[in-house]
């Protein structure tokens, strides 16, 4: 009898590219539920801690990045690389892959790598329009690279490119509106404007938020959810006064039903958040961040504004769209429904699965005897 796949996934460094993985690993395992899966990352990350929340094992590997504005700092850049390499070498060699997954940041780097080097088939993941470092390195290497953007092509072997959209949370799509807006306290008829910036934060939309709020109060019909990110929290609660039509949070655990909740959303403009906006059918303005490597978040919010999905402000454009544009567009419903159903026309909710498919079928999975749709 062959043996059940053993597949190996490394994304590490931020959520971007963290949850990505998971939701393949969870796509494989409801798919084959006898196939081993492993992770690599750093001790140091988001990954050290949410992967083994997910239910998985994780590896650690040593990795640093490339410091550019500090260049005194990677003098120890190459043997802390070789250091990488060796463990990613006796880790694949250790768990026996049949193949491995990378999702970005510096740990896919030596991961995918040594898998080539023992001959294992690759698989990369790129969430954004434009392509990070680490996978255009890993991309001639690859049997297969997935993309999330149609720009994002540019940067690959057009031969290896399958469009196949970022994985996403699966409850996403399946959220309630009317349950959420009565969990999240929106009066009846109000129009609900949701904003963040990620789990940081952003200082720019918190910025300009508090301003608006300070001046214009919560109006009538409408209803402010705002993640301001732990980093400026506490701040802002003791600046901005208390309002019935305004939830001031943290963090939001369930963003399903703050999607579900929202008219309109005015956000970052990171891969992920933008593939749950198109999941989710989420009206957008997106406010790409300016200090991401190559200003990738502008890339992504003009093709969701090509879609039709989204609108693109620049940071230095933001003040003046909270007078103008936010207001007018949740005045707007006709208009908001248009770019509603342009978003779940481009969006790819089976991204994780179509994904996880390609994977297992590249470890020599034998799907006939799973009963799962092999389309």
């Amino acid at each position: 009898m062959k043996r059940a796949p053993r597949i190996l996934l490394a994304g590490g460094g931020t959520g971007g590219h963290v949850y990505p993985a998971i939701a393949i690993a969870n796509a494989i395992r409801d798919m084959e539920s006898e196939a081993a899966i492993a992770f690599a990352g750093t001790r140091e990350h988001l990954e050290w801690s949410a992967v083994p929340q997910a239910g998985y094992a994780i590896h650690p590997i040593t990795v640093s990045g490339f410091h550019r504005r500090q260049p005194m700092r990677n003098i120890g850049l190459p043997a802390k690389l070789a250091r990488g390499l060796v463990q990613s070498l006796a880790l694949v060699r250790d768990f026996d892959a049949d193949a491995a997954v990378g999702t970005g940041g510096y740990v896919s780097g030596p991961v995918l790598l040594a898998a080539h080097m023992k001959k294992r088939p690759i698989v990369v993941q790129e969430q954004n329009a434009y392509a990070g470092v680490t996978n255009k390195l890993l991309s001639r290497r690859a049997s297969q690279i997935h993309i999330a953007f149609p720009e994002a092509r540019r940067w690959f072997p057009a031969s290896k490119c399958r469009l196949t959209g970022n994985p996403t949370r699966a409850e996403l799509a399946s959220a309630d509106r009317d349950r959420a807006r009565a969990e999240l306290g929106v009066p009846h008829g109000a129009r609900v404007l949701f904003v963040f910036g990620g789990s940081l934060g952003s200082q720019a939309l918190n910025s300009v938020m508090q301003r608006w709020v300070q001046r214009h109060g919560c109006r009538e019909g409408l209803f402010l959810l705002w993640q301001t990110g732990r980093l400026y929290f506490d701040g802002l609660r003791r600046r901005v006064a208390d309002h019935p039509r305004l939830r001031l949070t943290k963090f939001v655990d369930r963003m399903d039903l703050a999607y579900a909740a929202a008219d309109l959303v005015l956000c970052r403009a990171g891969a992920i958040t933008c593939s749950e906006l198109l999941v989710t059918g989420t009206p957008a303005v997106l406010v790409p961040s300016p200090n991401v490597a190559s200003d990738h978040q502008t890339l992504n919010a003009r093709s969701m504004e090509a879609l039709g999905a989204a609108i693109h402000v620049p940071e230095d454009q933001l003040e003046s769209a909270m007078s103008g544009l936010v207001p007018e567009l949740l005045a707007d419903q006709g208009r908001r429904s248009a770019m509603a159903a342009k978003a779940r026309r481009a969006a790819r909710p089976d991204a994780a699965r179509r994904i996880a498919r390609d994977v297992l079928r590249l470890a020599g999975w034998d799907e006939s005897h799973t009963g799962v749709d092999s389309a």
